[in-house]
Parts: C-alpha cells; structure tokens; sequence
C-alpha cells in the first residue's frame, strides 16, 4: 500500500495523501502543513526554484525571479500550448506543472523512504465549461504529466466525489448528500447516495445521482474584488481627460487582476502606453499608482494583499486593505458588504449551478438529507448563506476545507489499487 496515494492538485493548495496503518493520512507537506500551496519561484539570483509558502515568502522579500500561482487554472486554454522565459530557458506550462507535481512526489517519498508509482488524482467536475474536447484535452494533459514524473498507473475522480468518499466515512446510517466543493478555481457538486455498508464497494457509479460544476472559484471572487476596490485607486474607470466622456481601457487592469495574465503587463511596451495615457488623464496620480506598481511587478503581491482582506472579511465585518508597497500610507476600509455587492455574479453562478445539479437528479431542496461544504471558499459567508437559502433546515456539515478531497482521493485510491 505505499506505493499507491491521492493527489489534490489545488488552484491554491495541493495535499497528497497515503495509506497509514489502514487509514487514509495527508502527509506534511511544508514544515508540518499538511497543504501545499500551489506556488513557484524561480529564483534568478541562485538558479534555484522554491515552492508552497516559501516561494511566496522569496517573492515578497523582493528576490529576483519569476513567480508563478494557479497554474491548474491553465488546463484545457490555449495557454497550454504556448511557452513562458525564464532566465534563458523557454519552458511550457505542463512542464512548470510537473515540476511542482514531482516536488510533491518527492517531499513524499522521502517521509515514506518508498517509491510512490499509483496516483488517483482528483479533477474539477469541468476543467472547462462547455467544452468537452477542451476538457479532455485537459484531463490527458495532466495525465502525461503523472506520468512523467514516474507513476505508472494513474486515475482520476471528481473532487466533489472525492470529497464524498471521505465524508461516507463519519457516517452512522444513509444520507442522500450534496457535496459542495469550492476551491481556487471551480465550484463542483455532487449528489450522492451514501451509506456505511457501501464504503467498501470499488464502484460507486450506481450511488451518483448528478454532478455538475462551474469554473467560479476563490481566484474569481479575488478578481471581482479586486476590479471593483483596489483597481479603480490605480485609476479604473478614470476618464481621459476633464470633460471626456471616454474613459482609460480596461483590458490591462482585467489583465492585471487575473493570475495567470500578470506577466504580460510588466512588458516594457505596456508600461509605456500606461505612461503615454498619463499625460491625458484627468487623475495623473491614480496612473502614477500603476506605473509604479508594474515597474516594481507588484501584481501579484496586490492579488494576495486581496485575498487576504477577503479571508480577514470572512469572519469580520470590515478591515483595511494596505497598498502602502504602492504608495506610502495608502490604504483602503474594505466592508463585507462591498465585497457580498461585488460578487453578486460569482454567487449567482454557485446557486444556478446547485439548482441545475437537484434538476439532473430530479430531486427537491427538501429531499436532500445534509449538505457536505468543502474548498476553502465555504468559508465565505455570502456562499454559506445561498447554500442555506435553497436548502432551508437542511443539516449543513462542515468537512475539512483543504483535507477533505485529498483524503478522499486517498480512499479511492486504496480502493483501485489494493
């Protein structure tokens, strides 16, 4: 059983789990966390790559390098054809992908002292909405990556059924369940039939009753926030000059809110158009803001200066968002309030999306026995609240937000391979 273990790569945190003395065990990852976050550095000045929280740690100290997030979010886009420099190597995405995968397998073995050559690895319900081709290009891309850091045998499972998997094991009778899974990138449901007599079964297909999903994650509320509070103190929505009705375009700060997109706005000829629109622009200043923060290729540090105001938000009622690496003693009041406006959207899509799963399975809210929240977005009171709107007096469980998946593609694994 030591060859064999689950692997949730996250958008924002991975996990990767093994068998334990009979039981399904995450194994640290990073100085005793049991996640991963999902981050690169390569760190030009020593030639090496960090990963996880000290990559993030090198890229806010300000050492020279490339920084690079959420990568899965690449899957199954035109992205993953292209190439990326760093230093003097063209490197592809699936390649930066396998480095991060093989560091995982790795930090693994050495704890196991033994090969790890079978992998259940979990997948969003869509890599891709609406998108079948798409998204099985997605799903065999990430296959050859498996294999090429060295397992030979590896399947795949829905996160949300993942995630099911490992909530069937606390259970003392059935449960019809739906399973919401809300990472960094999608938001993935499940409904289940579970039971305890059934955990033993290698096949469960019989026991799904619908499985739907939407590429609308954290990532995604990070952004609409980002666009609607901080971006418009770098001079979003200014018009071009007094009077005008036309205001500065709009791609670069989209562009510069989006993970994957970042780099490209730190080219030289970007920086100088955003210097050209300065000299028309009714508010130079707010312009002088984004100069300076592309000159200095600080997005990405503003995007995590965002989730963490989002995170803080999601157990308080307001908090400041500092942007004084922008400019000295800037700061923001951020309310949960603005955010819960901002995100309307991404909301909206979460609930269309449980309601469209219940249509599949040809059920109602009231049939539903409990719902099982996992991901690190359930944290998020505005989702918890449209999750309970639709369910009323449904008993709602908490799972582990950033365990709950990788145990249970642990669990399967035990199950294919054993």
């Amino acid at each position: 059983m030591n060859a064999i273990c689950g692997i949730d790569f996250g958008t924002s945190n991975s996990t990767l789990g093994v068998i334990k003395d009979g039981q399904p065990t995450l194994l640290p990852m990073e100085g005793g966390q049991l996640t991963l976050p999902s981050t690169l550095f390569f760190d030009f000045e020593d030639n090496k790559t960090t990963f996880g929280r000290t990559a993030i740690n090198d890229y806010i100290d300000g050492e020279y390098g490339r920084f690079m997030r959420s990568l899965k979010s690449i899957l199954g886009t035109p992205l993953m054809l292209e190439t990326t420099q760093i230093q003097q190597y063209q490197l592809n995405y699936p390649q930066i992908i396998a480095e991060f995968i093989d560091e995982m397998k790795q930090r693994a073995e050495s704890q196991l002292d033994a090969p790890l050559e079978h992998v259940v690895a979990g997948r969003p319900v869509h890599f891709v909405d609406d998108d079948k081709a798409a998204d099985d290009a997605a799903q065999a891309a990430l296959e050859a990556i498996y294999r090429d850091v060295g397992f030979k045998e590896v399947a795949f499972q829905f996160e949300p059924i993942a995630a099911a998997l490992n909530y069937e094991q606390q259970l003392q009778q059935e449960a019809l369940a739906l399973i919401v899974d809300i990472g960094g990138g999608t938001s993935d449901f499940t409904i289940i039939r579970l039971s305890p007599d059934n955990q033993h079964k290698a096949n469960r297909i019989d026991d799904i009753l619908a499985t739907t999903g939407v590429h609308i994650g954290g990532n995604d509320f990070d952004r609409r926030f980002n666009l609607d509070k901080a971006m418009p103190a770098l001079g979003m929505n200014s018009h071009m000059n007094e009077g005008s009705r036309l205001k500065l375009p709009s791609a670069p700060y989209f562009n510069l809110a989006t993970w994957h997109l970042i780099h490209h706005q730190y080219d030289p000829k970007n920086i100088h158009q955003m210097e050209q629109f300065r000299t028309h622009c009714e508010q130079p200043q707010l312009l002088d803001r984004l100069v300076r923060l592309l000159k200095n290729q600080d997005g990405h540090r503003l995007i995590g200066k965002i989730e963490a105001c989002k995170i803080r938000l999601a157990s308080q009622l307001d908090t400041e968002l500092d942007l004084d690496f922008i400019e000295q003693s800037l700061s923001l009041t951020c309310q949960r309030s603005e955010f819960d406006e901002a995100t309307q959207a991404e909301i909206r899509g979460i609930r269309e999306t449980i309601k469209a799963s219940l249509k599949s399975a040809q059920l109602k809210p009231e049939q539903i026995n409990s719902v099982f929240l996992t991901g690190g977005t359930t944290a998020l009171p505005s989702v918890r609240n449209a999750v309970q709107a639709i369910f009323n007096d449904c008993e709602i469980v908490e799972g582990d937000r950033f365990g709950s998946v990788g145990l249970g593609l642990t669990v399967d694994a035990q199950r294919r391979f054993k």
